[in-house]
C-alpha cells in the first residue's frame, strides 16, 4: 500500500470497526510512550484530555434503560490480531477516529474521517472513554457525555497536503473547555524539534496519551512531519505544544507497517530518525474557516 495516500478511501474492516486514516498503522519511534489516563497525573494533561473526543460510529451505541449508553465493542486483538504480548491488547477498540472540542458545539478532526454530511449523520462523538483506573474498561458512556454531528463546517483531504474536518454538535458541550489553537502559526511557522503531545484513540482504544514526539520536519505545505507513537484511529487526535498545550495540528497520516511474529501483528519501533514519520496537519491549514 501506498505510504502516501489516505488510507481512508478503503479502510479494512475488523469484526465491525472501521479506522479510518491510518488502517494498520502501529508505530513506535523510540520509546513507547503512550499511556492510559490513569497513568498520567500531569494537571495540564489531564485538562486537555477533557476537551478530546473518540469517534464513535452512531450504530455501535445503544440506549440502556439505566440512562447510560452502551459502546459495544470489540479487544483489540480481535479487531487488528495483535499478539498478547502487544500493549491494551485486552482493551476495548470501540472508536475509529479521534477528535477535539475547538468550539462550544465545535468538534475538529481528519477531513478523512468525515468527508461528508453522510458521514456526519452517522458519527457520535463519545467523551470521557478512557481507562480511568488500571483494568477498569470504559464499557459505557455517561448520556450527558456523547453527542451526535450535526453540520460540516468544512471538510478537505489531500493525500500528501492538508487534510482535516471542521463539525458541529447537535447542542452545546457543557462541563468542559474548548482547546486553545496556536493562532500565532499564522505568521509563523513550528520549529523543528518543538517537542509535542498527542491525545487520541489509537486502533479506536480508550484515551492514550503520547507525550514523546517531536517535530521532524516542518516545511511541507499543509502539515509537518512529527515522531508521535501512532496507530490506525489516532487520525484527527489533537497534537499539542508541549509547553504550551495549543493545539498545532491534527495527526492525519503516517507509516503503515505491522510486523508480523508467529501469525499475529507486532508494533514495528523505529528510531526517532528512521520511518517516514508521521504527517500532522498544520494548525495555520484550518484557521482560516474559523471565526
Amino acid at each position: 500500500m501506498n505510504k502516501h495516500l489516505l488510507i481512508a478511501l478503503s479502510a479494512i474492516l475488523f469484526t465491525g470497526t472501521a479506522f479510518a486514516g491510518q488502517t494498520g498503522v502501529n508505530v513506535v519511534y523510540g520509546e513507547d510512550n503512550r499511556k492510559d489516563l490513569y497513568e498520567v497525573t500531569n494537571p495540564m494533561y489531564l485538562k486537555l484530555a477533557r476537551s478530546t473526543v473518540a469517534l464513535v460510529k452512531t450504530k455501535s451505541l445503544a440506549q440502556n434503560s439505566s440512562g447510560t449508553i452502551e459502546i459495544k465493542a470489540s479487544s483489540f486483538q480481535q479487531v487488528m490480531g495483535v499478539c498478547k504480548n502487544e500493549p491494551f491488547f485486552d482493551q476495548p477498540s470501540g472508536g475509529f477516529c479521534s477528535g477535539s472540542l475547538i468550539g462550544k458545539n465545535m468538534i475538529l478532526t481528519a477531513g478523512h474521517c468525515i468527508k461528508s454530511q453522510s458521514d456526519c449523520m452517522g458519527t457520535s462523538f463519545v467523551f470521557d472513554y478512557a481507562v480511568s483506573a488500571k483494568g477498569k474498561y470504559p464499557r459505557f458512556a455517561k448520556e450527558a457525555d456523547v453527542y451526535k454531528c450535526s453540520n460540516v463546517i468544512h471538510t478537505e483531504a489531500f493525500g500528501n497536503g492538508s487534510d482535516f474536518a471542521i463539525v458541529t454538535l447537535d447542542r452545546e458541550v457543557t462541563g468542559r473547555e474548548p482547546l486553545e489553537l496556536a493562532r500565532e502559526r499564522s505568521k509563523r511557522v513550528i520549529p523543528n524539534g518543538t517537542e509535542l503531545l498527542m491525545i487520541g484513540h489509537p486502533a479506536g482504544l480508550p484515551t492514550k496519551f503520547d507525550d514523546g514526539g517531536k517535530v521532524r520536519s516542518n516545511n511541507q505545505d499543509g502539515f509537518f512531519v512529527a515522531t508521535t507513537d501512532s496507530y490506525g484511529g489516532n487520525s484527527g487526535s489533537a497534537v499539542f505544544n508541549k509547553k504550551t498545550g495549543k493545539i498545532e495540528g491534527v495527526l492525519v497520516r503516517g507509516e503503515t507497517d505491522y510486523v508480523y511474529a508467529n501469525g499475529c501483528r507486532v508494533s514495528k519501533v523505529c528510531s526517532e530518525t528512521t520511518c517516514r514519520g508521521e504527517d500532522v496537519t498544520k494548525i495555520s491549514s484550518v484557521l482560516p474557516y474559523l471565526n
